[in-house]
């Protein structure tokens, strides 16, 4: 009973706020347009379509003759989802495997950790390119370059959390398994991963809609049409005449963005409430 007044409770809540969003959206386009106000830019239609606009136009032909633009952008939203996932799980295990090697030699990480910050200071926009080429053209999906720019975005949070998860474990139960002769790979999976997860989570969190952003990014120097970067570049050209088509594709990506977010919360609740509870 207390579980499904909490659903509620969280469904209430989330409601208030999306209409509190909305509110204010159509609260300062009207005042801006009453106004006549132009900084920090000038409102009208076209800059600032009506939500309900925005929202309408999914459920409009995405060209003349042609499927409904909610339509289109499922089709876009899956192929960048797939891409997405396979990114997040490549940086995930990558992050993991480096925090591990990390938390053991403490020469590997007064060596690499330096070079794994900076990496994270070079604008992904520069990085593309490079991996497009780099893997264009090796028998690999043509796709497959676009996951590798999504788990660039997110090994990185997961590599600092993960480290900083491993590291704490509590001393006193460290000291017991060495006084059990414990062997490096029974501390780490007896103990370290299990103190680690609440840092692991909240990593993945953030990488949940990072790879997502690296995905969409990642489309564009890939020439992908197929996915939600293509999309957004389509639909671009024509923002001019039709502003809500963007505007709308912009939503989709924001949805699934939450989407992977949520899907990590969901198993978040899942394996951490399984972990035994003094070492979460």
């Amino acid at each position: 009973m207390c579980y499904g007044w909490g659903m509620l409770r969280r469904a209430v809540v989330f409601v208030a706020v999306l209409a509190g969003l909305v509110a204010l959206y159509e609260g300062y386009k009207w005042i801006w347009e009453s106004a006549g106000f132009g900084w920090p830019f000038e409102v009208n239609d076209r800059t600032m379509p009506h939500t309900w606009d925005i929202v309408g136009q999914l459920f409009e032909p995405s060209r003349r003759n042609g499927p409904l633009l909610i339509e289109v952008l499922w089709d876009a939203a899956l192929f960048t989802a797939k891409e997405a996932a396979v990114g997040f799980a490549l940086g995930a295990v990558a992050g993991f495997l480096i925090a591990v090697l990390l938390v053991h030699f403490s020469f590997l990480r007064r060596g690499i950790l330096p070079y794994i910050v900076a990496s994270q200071t070079v604008p992904i926009l520069a990085i593309a390119p490079m991996v497009v080429v780099w893997l264009g053209g090796r028998g690999l999906p043509s796709w497959f370059p676009v996951s590798v720019i999504a788990a660039y975005l997110t090994f990185f949070p997961v590599t600092i959390n993960a480290l900083r998860g491993l590291e704490s474990a509590d001393p006193r139960a460290l000291e017991l398994m060495d006084s059990y002769a414990a062997g490096r790979w029974a501390v780490l999976w007896k103990l370290r991963v299990p103190a680690s997860l609440p840092y692991l989570f909240a990593a993945f969190k953030i990488s949940a809609t990072a790879c997502v952003v690296g995905a969409i990014i990642g489309e564009l120097p890939a020439s992908i049409q197929d996915g939600l970067g293509g999309a957004i570049l389509n639909f671009n050209q024509y923002y001019a005449s039709s502003p809500e088509s963007l505007w709308a594709t912009n939503l989709i990506a924001a949805l699934l963005g939450i989407a992977f977010f949520l899907v990590v919360v969901g198993v978040e609740r899942l394996v951490v409430r399984a972990a035994p509870e003094e070492l979460i």
